[in-house]
């Protein structure tokens, strides 16, 4: 996610200059054989504007459902935030022994399991899949696939927090992070055994793990559902369309002006067909707001403050800093 202000414009004309530069030579090979030849190929303005006005609208159509799924996604993981917090609070006030030591351990133990679930959901929330642009990856952060490095650099992170016995048990696991929140409800069940704690706040607490399993699953749905392709590609191909024909259509326009305003065709082909692929891209980029781009809901930076909050309630050592931002990029 980018926090400064505004992106630049050149960072922004860098990020899109493909559509500039093809749009441009291929103005300007249309105007050459115009101006050469002395072919008339131009199209009349009206029709051209008319589908123009329809392509702008569905690329509208296509922005407003990407950004749906990016605000869905950030709606979700704020949800995360809450709910954990609460977690926190729970264990802190629900839990009740007379052997204080070990109260604080069973306290230690729960808060850090459920740190290891945030780390493990961020990581399989960032794993590529195949109509995601893994090639816009920011380097040296993610792993590009389900591979053994992923669950070597998983294990490395959670190793800190809970047992080899409990690491050895959720790896290999198709879904590690729903493994972690059934090894807390079991751990739950036996402080209710044990009497740390009474049924109705057992079950208050069981609650909030069923929240955490919602939020996972609406996770889950954005990251494994992509935005239908149908729509997509759709939007790509009319877009394709209008500019293919949107240089015969300007010169109609500028062929009617003397001099040589012919060749203003170039650079207002170029231009407008930047701002229409400009659009179109913004849209294909917040498809996938866990795709480990540079535009993406900021999990890793929100796991790191949620963990920051709930081990400082139980007075823990060695709590790590919040995510500092890179050039502006939070990740």
């Amino acid at each position: 996610m980018y926090i400064k202000r505004n992106y630049g414009f050149w960072m922004t004309f860098n990020w899109s200059k493909k559509p500039f530069i093809i749009g441009g030579l291929y103005a300007f090979f249309v105007t050459l054989i115009f101006v050469s030849f002395d072919l008339d190929v131009s199209l009349p303005w009206q029709p051209m504007s008319v589908l123009g006005i329809a392509v702008a609208f569905y690329l509208g159509f296509k922005n407003n459902s990407s950004y749906d799924r990016t605000w869905e996604a950030r709606k979700i993981w704020g949800g995360i935030v809450n709910n954990s917090r609460s977690f926190g609070s729970a264990v802190i006030s629900f839990l009740q022994s007379d052997d204080q030591e070990k109260l604080k351990h069973e306290q230690k133990a729960l808060i850090y399991r459920h740190v290891v679930w945030l780390t493990a959901l961020r990581y399989q929330l960032r794993l590529a899949r195949p109509w995601e642009h893994t090639e816009d990856r920011v380097n040296g952060l993610y792993v590009p696939n389900v591979c053994e490095e992923y669950i070597d650099r998983l294990d490395k992170e959670i190793e800190p927090f809970i047992s080899e016995e409990e690491v050895n048990d959720i790896s290999g696991k198709s879904n590690m992070a729903a493994q972690v929140l059934a090894r807390q409800a079991r751990e739950l069940q036996r402080l209710r055994d044990e009497g740390y704690m009474d049924d109705f706040r057992h079950m208050r607490m069981h609650e909030l793990l069923g929240t955490f399993y919602d939020d996972q699953g609406r996770s889950e749905r954005i990251k494994n559902f992509p935005f239908p392709r149908q729509y997509a590609s759709t939007a790509l191909w009319t877009s394709v369309v209008f500019c293919v024909l949107l240089p015969f259509g300007l010169i109609n326009t500028f062929s009617e002006m003397s001099g040589r305003m012919i060749w203003m065709t170039v650079p207002f082909s170029a231009l407008i067909t930047w701002v229409f692929f400009l659009m179109e891209k913004i849209g294909d980029y917040s498809e996938n707001p866990f795709e480990g781009t540079y535009n993406d809901v900021p999990i890793t930076s929100i796991a790191r403050g949620i963990e920051i909050d709930l081990r400082q309630m139980i007075n823990d050592v060695n709590i790590p800093p919040p995510i500092q931002d890179q050039d502006g990029f939070l990740m």
